[in-house]
């Protein structure tokens, strides 16, 4: 396994791209030493294309609940029966000021979330155009979204608005998509991020795991992220909540979880990987090995509808690991 493992690391260390073929086999890796080996390449990589800068973000569940699609894993959507607080946009003001917050706990992005398949109606629009402009004249922060679908004035407008990067995840691979959700397809996923980047906004695009793919799906959807060349892969880990239909799915074990990350790092060895939800609930005590096993990226504070780590807690770790949290210069517009 050495002798592979350094073979494939020569490779990507020298610009190649690996294909499926040679990176599939890694799944089948089981031995705890392997895996720890497996992840210490990873490591390699991460710091040759990315060094030891870590980027933060933050997140606003601006609007919560109530959402028409039926994604299985989704404690936000009106299929489900589940114990979570739903409410309409929030104000402009309230956007602002979770700026602001993020800004204030060491975080370079912010990210304006709303459930939904879409934007809903004019007056919505209109409001996240408004706070984002205001949050790029006064703020030195990345301004991301993640709407649901985009139309091409809608991402116009959000364009001129100064929002510079679109979130809008594929959830899972081609092959498994129909298992999680029936209300839209994979392809209506790929439609809004080729939108997205026709728009001009960097994006960012990944998924979650544990909702019963197996693991070649997971490297599967490696390399549709691959083909769409996105900016940045941020990955979640399934929090099964009570009253979804996946409430009961066992966690993938957390070495299975780093083991994943690895490889990541290897199809992926100069884009930004970010873990995202699921991180404390499924790697627990381990969490630090996380940047070890090759992400550059991470969210703190909050998620949606479940609490986060503390942002200082998770700072003070990345400064520990003789990382640093990532400065990506000034956000602000004329």
């Amino acid at each position: 396994m050495l002798s592979v493992l350094s073979k494939l690391t020569e490779k990507v260390l020298k610009g190649d791209d690996l294909s499926f073929e040679e990176v599939a086999p890694l799944v089948e890796i089981t031995k705890q030493c392997d895996i720890v080996t497996l992840i210490n390449f990873a490591n390699i990589i991460r710091d040759e294309f990315k060094g030891a800068n870590i980027e933060t973000c933050a997140i606003m569940n601006a609007k919560s609940g109530r959402c028409s699609e039926d994604c299985v894993f989704c404690s936000q959507s009106a299929h489900h029966h589940t114990q979570i607080d739903r409410y309409p946009l929030s104000n402009i003001e309230d956007i602002i000021e979770k700026a602001k917050e993020a800004k204030a706990f060491g975080a370079d992005r912010f990210s304006v979330v709303t459930s939904g398949r879409d934007i809903h109606g004019k007056t919505d629009l209109e409001s996240i155009c408004k706070a984002i402009e205001d949050i790029s004249q006064t703020i030195e922060i990345g301004r991301c979204a993640s709407l649901g679908t985009l139309t091409k004035d809608s991402a116009r407008s959000l364009r001129m608005a100064g929002l510079e990067r679109y979130h809008h995840n594929l959830e899972t691979s081609r092959s498994f998509f129909p298992k999680i959700c029936s209300t839209h397809s994979f392809e209506d996923r790929v439609d809004t991020i080729g939108i997205a980047k026709e728009a001009g906004f960097s994006v960012c695009a990944g998924g979650i795991f544990g909702l019963g793919e197996s693991p070649l799906q997971r490297i599967e959807m490696a390399f549709d992220l691959k083909e769409l060349d996105v900016d940045s892969i941020p990955l979640n880990f399934l929090n099964p909540i009570p009253g979804t239909p996946l409430e009961d799915s066992i966690p993938i074990p957390p070495m299975e979880i780093l083991k994943t990350l690895a490889i990541y790092r290897f199809i992926h060895p100069q884009m930004d990987i970010r873990v995202c939800g699921g991180r404390y609930k499924n790697l627990r005590g381990i969490q630090a090995l996380m940047y070890l096993a090759g992400i550059n990226a991470v969210m703190i504070g909050n998620y949606l509808t479940t609490p986060g780590c503390d942002p200082a807690e998770d700072l003070q770790l990345i400064k520990d690991l003789m990382l640093t949290p990532r400065k990506s210069g000034k956000h602000l517009t004329e």
